[in-house]
Order: structure tokens, then sequence, then C-alpha cells
């Protein structure tokens, strides 16, 4: 099993490693797929060993607006918080490719938590880190213009030509793609990114 490349993989001990091996499900998920739903209670935790998720919540009147989205290698923590606490997810996590991983039970998930206290320790950091993460995206929704969450997104991508579209940056953001396609002229003619068709070039750093 190609877990070496989760954090917490290396916190075990050989009798943690081999009962994680008896119990972890695989899971594979083509792209499209929705894994839970925003109020579902997940009973397993996802860990994706191939492909990405988007995980975006819908308001009252149809907005989305999109959380994170998570990779190869990594634990979903919306996943994980309604796991464990047997709470409603707080979010939808749609699969944006073809995605392969395991799936984690809750049941054997706490039985790690009381064996191992540097798991138990791990996971109580991924709540940590969902707290933050959500006030960032709160302060930023409240206090931040949209024009200026742009830049700030496009200055977090790796790649510096995004095959993306308009309708998806308004997904990303939880705008309207009239207004996304706006703010992108205007930070065309400040020559901040450059428009093509079917991808953005990003000209700021």
């Amino acid at each position: 099993m190609e877990l070496v490349g989760f954090d917490f993989y290396s916190m075990l001990d050989e009798k943690s490693k081999t009962y994680l091996h008896q119990v972890l499900k695989p899971i594979e998920a083509p792209k499209g797929s929705i894994l839970f739903f925003q109020g579902d209670i997940c009973e397993d935790i996802l860990l994706l060993s191939h492909g990405e998720l988007r995980l975006f919540i819908q308001g009252d009147e149809a907005d989305i607006l999109t959380l994170y989205h998570l990779n190869s290698g990594e634990q979903c923590i919306v996943n994980t918080s309604s796991a464990i606490s047997s709470s409603p997810a707080i979010a939808t996590a749609e699969t944006m490719s073809d995605i392969k991983g395991w799936l984690l039970p809750t049941k054997s998930v706490k039985t790690l938590m009381r064996d191992n206290d540097l798991y138990q320790d791990f996971i109580f950091s991924l709540f940590t880190i969902q707290l933050s993460s959500l006030a960032e995206i709160i302060e930023d929704i409240k206090f931040v213009r949209l024009e200026d969450r742009l830049i700030k997104w496009f200055k977090k991508q790796e790649e510096k030509k995004l095959k993306i579209t308009h309708e998806g940056l308004a997904l990303e953001l939880g705008s309207s793609r009239v207004v996304i396609s706006r703010i992108l002229k205007l930070l065309e003619q400040q020559n901040k990114i450059s428009l093509h068709r079917g991808y953005i070039k990003i000209n700021i750093m």
C-alpha cells in the first residue's frame, strides 16, 4: 500500500501499521462523483492516494463556495471531523479527476487514536487546521474585495498557465460568472493576467 506519503504513517508503530493495513478498504471513483454531501454524517475517513477532490459549501440561495482542494497524499479535514464527531459534514466532496484511495472506518480511527498518542495529536491538529482555514475564508468574504481575493487565489497557484473557465473561478470564489468575467477583463487591462481560449496566464507573482 502506498501509505508512506501520508504524514501520519511514520507516527505509527509496526503493530498499528499492521492493524491499519487490515482495516483499510480500497476506493475508486470517476471524475464528477460526489463522495458525500453537505449534511451527511461520514462513516469512514478518506485517504486520497491519487487524484483531486473539491470541497464546497452551498448556501440557502444555491450560492456555492469552494473551501479547499484535496490532493494525493492528503486526508480530508471535513470528512475526518464529521466521522469522528458523528456530526453533519459542513461541505460536499466532488472528484475533480478519477481518484483512488482508501477508506478508514471511524471505529478503527478511534482505536488508533487510543493506542498511539502521536496519531491522536495528528488528528487533533487537523481540526486546528480546519478552524484556521475557515476563519481565513470567512474573513476574506466579509472584508476583502473580490478583485483582491481573485489575485490572492492566483498567487497561490503553482502553475502560471491555468486551464479553468470563468464559471470555474466563480465556483472557487463564491461569485457569479458575469462578475468574475468583468474582474478578469480588468486584471488583463492591468497586465496582471492574460486571457486565452481555454486557459488563463498569470503574470503576477
